[in-house]
């Protein structure tokens, strides 16, 4: 039980190795076995008890080399180089699970994750438009990658589908979109056309609010 009151809202993205779709939101195998990719936020009105977290960005990097309920996961945290060490400390708090109920998203990452790599504080550039399916994540030396509609293999002409997840402890709906990825941190891998999610999300101790 979270012992401490936070609320996280803003730009939710999700881009990984999995084909479009990502089978992971439907309890179902990597599609090639292993999960590489990374998601984060850009809050833009957060709090976690008395310190702010408004227009603050966090991401975290993960490999996982099997069905993510498997475990054994690898994860390094990136936090925008500009937040306080309040803030960075309450960030810290919110993605080491222990302030979050059981069964919500932090909480289970702190579960199948076994192995944490040192963080990273840099300079974030993040440009995100979840209507036009599009999204750009620039972090010097450590993470680039951009998101781009998918394409109707025929026409070319952007392709449109959304994921509702009444239940879901990431997200309630997304765009899902292609990605690429260039991950040159301490889990280094690169991805083109993967999956993309962009969502607008609430999060809390109690898991996702809207």
């Amino acid at each position: 039980m979270a012992s401490e009151q936070w609320r996280l809202e803003g730009d939710w993205i999700k881009n990984c190795s999995c084909a479009f779709g990502c089978p992971c939101d439907f309890n179902a195998k990597p599609t090639n076995g292993k999960c590489e990719g990374f998601l984060g936020m850009r809050i833009a009105k957060g709090h976690y008890g008395q310190t702010s977290l408004d227009g603050l960005s966090f991401f975290v990097v993960v490999h996982f080399p099997g069905p993510l309920h498997e475990g054994n996961g690898q994860a390094q945290p990136i936090i925008e180089e500009r937040a306080s060490p309040e803030q960075r400390q309450a960030l810290f708090s919110i993605m080491s699970g222990q302030q979050s109920d059981e069964g919500t998203l932090f909480h289970i990452f702190s579960q199948i994750v076994t192995k944490m790599h040192d963080p990273v504080f840099a300079p974030v550039r993040f440009e995100f438009d979840q209507a036009g399916r599009t999204a750009r994540l620039s972090i010097p030396g450590v993470l680039e990658s951009d998101v781009e509609p998918i394409k109707n293999p025929v026409t070319g002409a952007p392709h449109r589908i959304q994921v509702l997840m009444p239940e879901g402890f990431e997200h309630r709906m997304g765009e899902v979109a292609s990605s690429n990825i260039s991950s040159t941190g301490a889990i280094p891998f690169k991805t083109q056309g993967g999956h993309s999610t962009l969502a607008k999300v609430v999060q809390t101790p109690q898991g996702v609010a809207a």
